[in-house]
């Protein structure tokens, strides 16, 4: 009868071997004695990260229990051990009694006006002076994240424009910094970004708006980008089933068009950019290797962008790699999981909360 398990293998960033022990679900540097050795001799890395999903979110809005349990099963099975949740309109906290599926952390629902998003999806609020108390009641609910809708289609004026005045967002804003916790937002063009990221946001997700001056911004108030590039391939046909709003449609198509060189003038700059893939909408599950390999696109390199979804990514969100006394949450890969998304997306050991998947 074993007393644990045992891995041995090569880590990332450096390369260098490691050797690890499991025991009650633990991570431990120390031998212990009779361990089974279940992996040895290639690549060992922490539980990738997708840092844009959403569980419990299908194409129409919300979804039950039982198929927002099936979305977190193929996220493990494809290697993201750590999910942050981008807004969900179901309550998935339930999902954190199973020891089988990833740990979420979640933002709680997303925050927009009436009419100014996908229906179904978030809380609306008519008057934009609630905005504050709702940030507040998100982040008190939440697991340390909030999400806003920063622009979306005003029917108005047939283009993309921001929700939310820049007064009214920086009240929003230190009403979770105050409740612990940060902010992200949604955000496609370019008007709403100075407002969002001078009013302190910590994240901007999609980020196709970028320009000189908002990396500028970014670098001075330290906020990261979570580009959802594999997302960004749906603009076109969101163009085109818009064709009753043709200004939007351009834009849309636009912003696709020069989005890779944005975000890659973001990266170039330095700002923080983490792997996310916006799954659960528009987007499958289990496609996290995908984004991996679109960073690359952008001129990370291959061990910067599997960083973005692993070993910084966690960082980031402020959740252990691996170290003496964490979860054991663990890839095993026999070839180089730098190669792309064929070997990335197929870990060929899957070791969640100290039990072999």
């Amino acid at each position: 009868m074993t007393s644990g398990l045992h891995v041995r293998g090569r880590g990332l960033p450096d390369g260098e071997p490691v050797e690890w022990w499991i025991r009650d679900g633990l991570l431990r540097s120390e031998r212990i004695a009779n361990a089974d050795n279940v992996f040895d001799g290639g690549w060992i890395l922490p539980g990738l990260v997708d840092a844009h999903c959403h569980v419990g979110l299908g194409e129409h809005g919300a979804t039950d229990l039982e198929e927002a349990v099936a979305q977190a099963e193929t996220e493990r099975e494809a290697g993201a051990l750590l999910l942050r949740d981008a807004g969900s309109p179901v309550d998935t906290r339930s999902l954190d009694d199973r020891a089988d599926l990833p740990r979420i952390i979640r933002a709680g629902r997303h925050l927009a006006r009436p009419k100014r998003y996908s229906p179904g999806f978030a809380l609306e609020m008519e008057d934009e002076s609630q905005l504050p108390e709702f940030v507040a009641e998100q982040a008190r609910w939440g697991d340390g994240w909030v999400k806003l809708v920063g622009d979306w289609i005003d029917r108005g004026i047939g283009d993309l424009a921001p929700l939310w005045s820049d007064d009214v967002l920086k009240q929003a804003i230190d009403a979770a910094h105050a409740n612990g916790a940060r902010v992200t937002a949604h955000v496609f063009g370019e008007d709403a970004l100075p407002g969002l990221i001078n009013a302190g946001i910590d994240c901007i997700e999609h980020g196709t708006g970028i320009t000189d001056d908002t990396i500028k911004l970014m670098l001075e108030n330290r906020t990261a980008l979570v580009p959802t590039l594999i997302n960004i391939e749906n603009f076109p046909g969101i163009a085109d089933a818009a064709a009753k709003y043709p200004r939007y449609a351009r834009h849309m198509r636009d912003l696709y068009a020069t989005g890779d060189q944005r975000v890659s003038a973001a990266h170039d700059a330095g700002v923080p950019i983490y792997a996310g893939t916006d799954a659960g909408s528009m987007v499958a599950h289990g496609r996290i290797a995908d984004e991996v390999d679109a960073l690359k696109r952008i001129g990370m390199s291959p061990t910067a962008a599997l960083g973005a979804a692993c070993w910084d990514a966690r960082a980031w969100l402020g959740r252990p790699a691996l170290e003496d006394g964490a979860s054991a949450d663990l890839l095993c890969y026999a070839d180089d999981p730098r190669a792309g998304a064929s070997v990335l997306n197929r870990p060929d050991l899957v070791i969640l909360r100290g039990r072999v998947h």
